[in-house]
């Protein structure tokens, strides 16, 4: 028998470069105000200039642990948060720090997290893979890969059963779709026609590992896996917010409307490494690629040149927000650098409901070991 191979081809082809202008006239996006459009790009800036800041201080051995930075991938935390309803909630991976601050949490609670200090959003207690905030319909922050899938798909069971009309956003990595979780998800959303929307955030590479090497048919794209479950799918291009919205909000819609759940894949990419703690990243990929990305798909960069274009901001206006978005980070860490490291004897707490509000326990037995 002859074993014959196919040609190599790239593991994923880079999407026609966005053109802002004609898709900010897309239905999602026509009725759009300035000041709308203006605070899309403050909270995309917002969120770069605090990933930047994190990354000096755990450069200087002011956080510990992971560290895992989602510059390059801003547009697609603050598109899909922005056409969030009452009833809608977010749930992601350990890439998590964009997406808590879109849905609306500060960066003193965020970055005092990342110190592991008390005043953090988990009370320094997760750290950066682990933020959380239910007031906000944020559920986290997870940091096994692709676990928070089936979390995903029991957020949308829960607005079914309470017949609410609404949607769980569930964010994932190009690399969690290999996992088995992610596919017993899918199928259990399918069969039970539940309102949720998978949002794959596709970088090109699962920690060091290139979608060339780790998943079939990656040209034709991964969400056509859907196929396989009868669900809803498609392709968006993530250098776009203006594409970034207009697709997902369809997925929304279907979810609200009739109850059906989605599979997006949106193209985007990472700067950094996996994590911080990834020396390797230009190693598996050129700084040429790095580079192309970087001066001609950065989402904020081509979002800016729209405003610019526009007329709906001036240099000095980009000047200001920017200005603003990297003291409002320095005072985060100022903040997280002041504030006190949780006590010894908290270690215990906000681990079960039943141990810290015991009026309400309804078990018996004991909750801990050493009890």
């Amino acid at each position: 028998m002859t074993k014959t191979t196919a040609p190599k081809k790239p593991a994923r082809p880079k999407p026609t470069k966005a053109n802002l202008a004609k898709e900010a006239k897309t239905p999602a996006n026509a009725k759009l105000t300035a000041e709308e459009l203006i605070g899309f790009y403050r909270e995309m800036v917002r969120i770069r200039r605090f990933e930047e800041r994190s990354l000096r201080a755990y450069q200087q051995g002011k956080i510990a642990g992971f560290l895992h930075l989602y510059i390059g991938q801003e547009s697609i935390a603050v598109g899909c948060v922005s056409l969030m309803e009452e009833n809608d909630h977010v749930i992601t991976a350990y890439r998590d720090h964009g997406h808590a601050l879109a849905v609306g949490m500060s960066m003193d609670e965020c970055m005092a997290e990342l110190f592991g200090k008390a005043t953090g959003c988990s009370k320094g207690k997760g750290g950066s893979m682990h933020y959380f905030d239910p007031s906000k319909n944020y559920w986290g922050g997870h940091g096994i890969v692709a676990g928070q899938t089936p979390l995903g798909a029991g957020l949308a069971y829960g607005l079914k059963y309470q017949e609410k009309k609404g949607c769980a956003l569930c964010f994932l990595g190009d690399g969690a779709v290999n996992q088995g979780a992610f596919h017993e998800s899918l199928n259990i959303a399918s069969l039970w026609d539940l309102p949720v929307v998978y949002i794959i955030e596709n970088n090109g590479y699962s920690m060091g590992t290139s979608q060339e090497r780790s998943s079939v048919h990656p040209e034709a794209g991964i969400a056509v896996r859907a196929d396989g479950y009868n669900m809803n799918w498609a392709k968006i291009n993530g250098e776009s917010l203006f594409d970034i919205r207009e697709g997902v909000k369809k997925a929304m819609n279907l979810a609200r409307d009739e109850s059906k759940p989605s599979l997006l894949e949106i193209h985007t990419y990472r700067y950094q490494g996996h994590s911080i703690a990834d020396a390797n990243h230009k190693k598996y990929r050129s700084k040429e690629e790095i580079d192309d990305y970087r001066k001609n798909h950065d989402p904020i960069i081509l979002y800016r040149d729209y405003l610019l274009e526009s007329k709906l901001l001036d240099d000095d206006g980009i000047k200001k927000i920017d200005l603003a978005a990297k003291d409002e980070a320095e005072k985060s860490a100022a903040f997280a650098e002041q504030s006190e490291f949780p006590i010894e004897e908290d270690i215990l707490k906000d681990v079960y409901w039943e141990e810290d509000n015991p009026d309400q326990k309804q078990s018996e037995g004991r909750i801990f070991f050493n009890d």
